[in-house]
This record gives C-alpha cells, structure tokens and sequence, in this order.
C-alpha cells in the first residue's frame, strides 16, 4: 500500500468514525436540525451540497472509464457525505493495484 492509499484510508476510516459519533449523539434528523439552525449552518450545508454535487459528477465520469461501481458510492455520498467520495477513490485505487484479466491471462 503506498502512501497516498494509506492516507485516504485513514482519513476515511477517522471521517467515518467521527460522524458515527456525531449521528450516535443527536441523531441523523438532530444533524440536519443542529446544521440549519443558523445562517452560518445554512452556509456551510449550502457549500457541502454544492461540493458534493461536483464530486458525485465527477465520480459518475470517472466510473466509466475506472470500472468502479457509481450507484453505491452515490448511495454513500447521499447518506455521509464527503464518506462517499473518500470510498470512492480508495475503491479506485485498489482497483488500479489488480492485475487486469488481460495480465493474468497464461498464454498457451
């Protein structure tokens, strides 16, 4: 594992784990009520979505040419967030570290 893979792992595995925390105490409708409650929450979910919304495009671009399956990391995206994303592209990478059918392929 070289380290930009590590990294994305551990930055995922630390996001994932702090937003189970923060839905396990106010719960996942207590997330949405505690982030709208201000302008400056309505701001910050304004320019998540936004944010988001690009990465999914992109992801959804990407897939085709990756091989990486679009419909579960968009499922992820929707629910977590910036989870999805980072699933995303660490689905990519070990993707990438296979050997293709191609290469394993013995010749006759």
């Amino acid at each position: 594992m070289n380290f930009r893979t590590f990294l994305l792992l551990d930055v995922l595995v630390l996001f994932l784990a702090y937003t189970v925390y923060v839905i396990a105490s106010v719960g996942y409708a207590g997330f949405f009520r505690e982030a709208l409650a201000s302008p400056v929450g309505i701001q910050l979910v304004a320019d998540l979505v936004i944010a988001l919304s690009l990465a999914l495009v992109w992801m959804w671009r990407d897939a085709k040419t990756s091989g990486v399956p679009f419909a579960p990391w968009a499922a992820v995206t929707l629910v977590l967030g910036s989870v999805g994303p980072l699933g995303f592209l660490l689905h990519r990478a070990w993707k990438a570290r296979q050997p293709s059918a191609a290469r394993r392929a013995v010749p006759a």
